[in-house]
């Protein structure tokens, strides 16, 4: 049973009611990115009953998870080469930022009868995808515009995510005037959870319709200033793991002390002798750099491939040997979890409306 992660869709349904209320307000709609939980169809649906009409993904294998349900679904990472037969078979929009893909996804769209809708990325500064001349935008616009297997449906952005540029006013009224200039501002796609703060305070300007959101779906939380939101749940996901050593031990180490996996040499504070816990858990399957504790006792000392160690000398709860140790996570510690094999997936609340 141990690790588990215990996904509480009551608390997800929740979140996206709330979320799609805020947006709303501001006259901006969702795309439900599903990739930090590797496209579960169980989430996604409750994405679905949540409210949500298009749901995305970084990766084709888990669109391809998400065939048959009602809605429009994107592929957010520009499409490789290889795969374009298989984004026209199970995208409806793909983001692109290369002429050569944009043919080769013409050609599958001819192949399989169809018409795949294209949003076009442009760079603002994160330096992650996208074009940055504004006269290689419009060509490529033009292209497609050209390409009868292609629907041009507007132009997108993303920031705080490679180099963590925030957005803000001056850079979404670009995208938006570019979108307008190339007459694709049907759909203007300002970026994700990090553009929420800027939506709250009333700085996204006028046409910019649209973000892709993941992060404060599933935790509530917008990405720029890592603030939760008020009427949101942040311990959807919970990941537990069971305690295989309780022992007092001291706080530093004795011998020669190398360098770990990254190159770097640890360095020890002597707090004296504690009681410590190790549970079968490790960067194997999670990151335990963006996870929590529940249990405000408990301090997560540090981890290895499969072995987590913890203080737990300030607990009220006595852990012995076999008790579960529970976590809140983030959006890393999530998806590693999601990824990994080793951590079984429990589903709760599964038919609730919040």
């Amino acid at each position: 049973m141990y690790p588990q992660l215990l996904i509480d869709h009551g608390k997800i349904i929740k979140n996206v009611r709330r979320m799609i209320q805020l947006c709303a307000d501001h006259n901006i709609e969702i795309t439900g990115v599903t990739k930090v939980f590797c496209g579960d169809r169980r989430i996604a649906s409750t994405y679905l009953r949540g409210g949500l009409t298009r749901l995305g993904d970084s990766r084709v294998a888990n669109l391809r998870k998400l065939e048959g349900l009602p809605c429009e679904k994107w592929l957010i990472r520009m499409p490789m080469l290889h795969e374009a037969a298989e984004t026209v078979r199970y995208a409806d929009v793909s983001l692109n930022s290369e002429l050569e893909t944009l043919r080769a996804l013409n050609d599958a769209a001819a192949a399989q009868n169809t018409v795949h809708k294209v949003v076009l990325m442009y760079d603002l500064g994160d330096l992650r995808e996208g074009f940055c001349d504004p006269d290689e935008l419009r060509k490529a616009a033009e292209w497609t515009r050209s390409a009868p297997g292609l629907e041009l449906i507007g132009v997108g952005t993303n920031l705080t995510c490679f180099s963590f540029v925030h957005p803000d006013t001056e850079k979404l009224t670009l995208l938006r005037d570019a979108a307008r200039n190339i007459g694709a501002a049907a759909c203007i796609s300002g970026g994700n959870s990090a553009t929420l703060d800027l939506m709250l305070r009333g700085g996204i300007p006028e046409g910019v319709n649209l973000l892709r959101l993941g992060e404060s779906l599933l935790f509530g939380r917008e990405r720029a200033h890592y603030r939760y939101l008020d009427g949101t749940s942040n311990d959807a996901f919970l990941l537990e793991a069971e305690v295989i050593e309780v022992k007092d031990k001291p706080t530093l180490p004795w011998g020669e002390i190398g360098r770990d996996s990254y190159g770097n040499t640890p360095v020890f504070t002597d707090r004296g002798i504690r009681r410590k816990a190790i549970c079968a858990l490790g960067k194997q399957d999670t990151d335990v750099e963006t996870m929590w504790p529940v249990d405000p006792g408990v301090e997560i000392l540090g981890a290895s491939s499969d072995h987590l160690m913890l203080d737990i000398t300030d607990c009220e709860t006595p852990y012995r040997v076999g008790d579960a140790v529970r976590f809140r996570l983030g959006y890393f510690a999530l998806m590693r979890a999601s990824t990994s094999p080793y951590v079984s997936k429990i589903h709760l609340n599964m038919d609730s409306e919040a």
